[in-house]
């Protein structure tokens, strides 16, 4: 009780001191003023009048920014010295009430409420942890660096994915552009700031560096992707995990990676974008590392046909392999996705090789039913991969484009000018002919 008393009498002291300094105007002691009190109650480990003493101060008429700042940031060192999760929690809510909606301390706010998100993560309140973090809008924080600011958005990205909120972490992720990473260049935020500049703070010691921070975004869009099993974006991903120096410079790390990106590129819908990528990682010196993978992207650009049955012997152990690596998020999908693509595959060269077919034949060459062969073109007319007209009555593939009579006129032309000017050629070479045989006559 003579200890309670004690601290009572010391804290009334310093609060007649504190109103002293803040009527006065002066800065520096109030600030100081403010500190001795919460310094005397941590001491004193009386944590119930600390938050009675930051709500009560934080309130008082007139209070200086500075000395709400000092507060916050000095009871904010005291949260790992806590005695309990009860109490800890309740300081975090004590220091997040005062901050709210104060400008000036919005930092500080964010980095509480990261708090006490994993406190709730800890706790196994997902959901909770997750509708915390959305209230913060770091992206408007002149003050914070920019590194702090991804990484928590990216940990607002990754709470909502273990919440299953996949359409709130597509909006989330958005707030990160990707060419923050390649830029890479901190080095704005490290020049001496010009008058009347916004100054930005140092990240703390525990974020990590920008590469990192690729590397976690990248993840963390795998994961989403994986979700609608966009397979092309998920390659995308790994290939720009694969960019990064330090998985480049380390074979352990790059193999599995470029592994994944081999699968997802066989797995990918064809399209422009999937074909380049497919001819760039091919021209991959690395790829000579893993020549099963290199083989297989080989098949895909090489105009045969691939006989489906031999493949998937061939490659049966190494994609229940990579379903393994994976944690099984592709499941038996990924097998029948690959079978789709190798269909597709084959239709494209029939395609290139044959203006006219029966569909029968189709079905012979893609070793399908005549059925699955024609669900198949269709799909792909569809989707406009392909461009073909099935007639059913007689059983024909046409894989000619329907042309306009300004087209058949044109390519008339264009054939009429090319015949006139191998005939003006020919011409030209028997009168050359004629000549030469003259002068060998006459000599």
């Amino acid at each position: 009780m003579e200890g309670g008393g004690n601290l009572d009498a010391a804290i009334e002291s310093l609060l007649n001191v504190e109103k002293q300094m803040r009527l006065a105007g002066d800065v520096a002691g109030t600030r100081k003023a403010a500190i001795d009190i919460l310094q005397l109650c941590f001491e004193a480990r009386a944590w119930k009048t600390l938050n009675d003493q930051i709500i009560l101060l934080s309130k008082r008429r007139g209070q200086l920014k500075q000395a709400v700042t000092a507060m916050v940031q000095q009871a904010m060192q005291y949260i790992d010295e806590t005695p309990d999760i009860e109490t800890r929690i309740e300081l975090i809510k004590t220091l997040n009430s005062v901050s709210a909606g104060k400008i000036y301390v919005e930092i500080e706010r964010a980095r509480l409420i990261k708090k006490l998100a994993k406190i709730k993560e800890e706790q196994g309140l997902i959901a909770e942890a997750a509708d915390l973090m959305q209230e913060v809008a770091v992206e408007t924080f002149g003050a914070m660096a920019k590194t702090e600011k991804i990484a928590f958005i990216l940990e607002q990205v990754r709470l909502c994915l273990d919440h299953q909120d996949y359409v709130r972490a597509q909006i989330l992720s958005r707030k990160i552009s990707p060419r923050v990473f390649d830029a890479a260049d901190t080095s704005k935020e490290k020049k001496k700031p010009k008058e009347g500049d916004n100054v930005v703070e140092e990240a703390p010691a525990d974020i990590p560096s920008v590469l990192e921070l690729k590397r976690i975004y990248y993840e963390l869009m795998i994961r989403y992707h994986s979700h609608t099993n966009e397979y092309l974006e998920i390659c995308r991903s790994y290939k720009a995990i694969y960019e990064i120096p330090s998985v480049r410079e380390n074979p352990v790390q790059w193999i599995p990676v470029l592994r994944k990106i081999c699968w997802y590129l066989v797995l990918s819908p064809h399209d422009p974008m999937q074909s380049s990528l497919l001819n760039s990682t091919l021209e991959d010196k690395n790829l000579s590392e893993i020549p099963k993978f290199r083989l297989l992207l080989k098949q895909l650009v090489t105009m045969e046909v691939i006989q489906w049955t031999a493949l998937w012997k061939a490659y049966k152990d190494e994609c229940e392999n990579e379903k393994n690596m994976l944690g099984g998020s592709l499941g038996e999908k990924a097998t029948e996705d690959l079978r789709h693509r190798i269909i597709e595959h084959n239709i494209l060269v029939v395609s290139k090789y044959y203006s006219r077919i029966t569909l029968k034949r189709v079905a012979e060459l893609l070793c399908l039913s005549v059925q699955e062969a024609e669900k198949h073109l269709s799909d792909m007319v569809v989707t406009k991969s392909l461009v073909a007209k099935i007639d059913r009555p007689m059983g024909i593939v046409c894989f000619q484009t329907a042309k306009d009579s300004n087209d058949v006129l044109n390519s008339w032309s264009m054939n009429l000018e090319k015949l006139l000017d191998l005939v003006e050629k020919s011409c030209h070479q028997i009168h050359k002919e004629t000549m030469v045989h003259k002068t060998a006559l006459k000599v």
